[in-house]
């Protein structure tokens, strides 16, 4: 048996956590906001592409709406071709028909957080984003703040939160669409999200890939928060396209850090 202290574990906890606080978070390339399907699939697909990549959760464990499938019924389906994402991660999937795949929902919420923590992805929970930080023309990253605080009694009049940095930061908050909201009240042109329309899937899954977007420079819009924005049909208990939704929104991250690079590289002067 070892002879481990009280105080060594609580030095230990503290010291990991703020050395990878500071290495990996403050100052990072991509930052997600939200870990349902969407959230997950592009901090997953954001870190795989070589990003230092931060996905941040108000909740206090990751995996949003996939926990449950419709009617609490613990089922997740998924359509083609989003089951190859899910295969990527190792999930079993049983073909139903259609184009349609099922899989037990424990099982795809743990694996596609365990690939995401494999891609090198640092999770921050129950973490609220309070406000981005937003310069004269871009976005810059996010302000937070530990999410109980806000279930404090009101006499707390005060507590303030800190910022971390990106060069992207992904809205796939979902119905919400916290991020866009928070921008359309500081920009002319950035639409008020509408809330998502009645249920069809078909439609739905198709729009929601679709309208997953840049939306202002530094902020790209995925998933349902893409849907919730435009107010396009929602798709009730199927996954498909908020996993590709996901995937596409780290594509165009890297797409646009990529460029920011080139950008840079171009600026640059040689001294005479």
């Amino acid at each position: 048996m070892t002879n481990v202290s009280e105080i060594h574990v609580t030095k230990t906890i503290v010291n990991e956590f703020l050395d990878d606080f500071i290495q990996n978070i403050i100052d990072c390339d991509i930052i997600v906001v939200g870990s349902g399907p969407c959230g997950v699939a592009a901090a997953k697909y954001a870190a795989e592409l070589g990003h230092k990549t931060v996905m941040i959760e108000r909740n206090i464990y990751g995996g949003g709406g996939m926990w449950q499938g419709g009617y609490l019924m613990p089922k997740n389906t998924v359509s083609a071709p989003a089951n190859k994402i899910l295969e990527e991660c190792g999930v079993n999937l049983k073909d139903a028909g259609n184009g349609l795949y099922v899989c037990d929902s424990f099982e795809m919420v743990s694996k596609m957080l365990a690939s995401a923590c494999d891609a090198g992805v640092k999770l921050l929970n129950s973490t609220n984003v309070e406000d981005l930080i937003l310069k004269e023309d871009h976005v810059e990253g996010v302000v937070i703040q530990w999410y109980p605080v806000q279930q404090m009694p009101k006499f707390i009049t005060c507590m303030d939160p800190i910022a971390i940095r990106s060069k992207v930061v992904i809205d796939a908050t979902g119905h919400d669409s916290i991020l866009v909201k928070r921008l359309s009240e500081q920009r002319a042109g950035i639409p008020v999200p509408k809330g998502c329309g009645s249920l069809w899937v078909d439609e739905a899954e198709r729009q929601t890939v679709e309208l997953t977007q840049e939306i202002y420079p530094g902020l790209i819009v995925a998933g349902m928060a893409a849907t919730s924005t435009y107010g396009a049909p929602r798709m009730g208990p199927i996954f498909g396209g908020m996993l590709l939704a996901g995937k596409k929104a780290a594509e165009l991250a890297h797409e646009k850090i990529m460029g920011l690079k080139v950008e840079n590289i171009g600026k640059l002067r040689v001294p005479a």
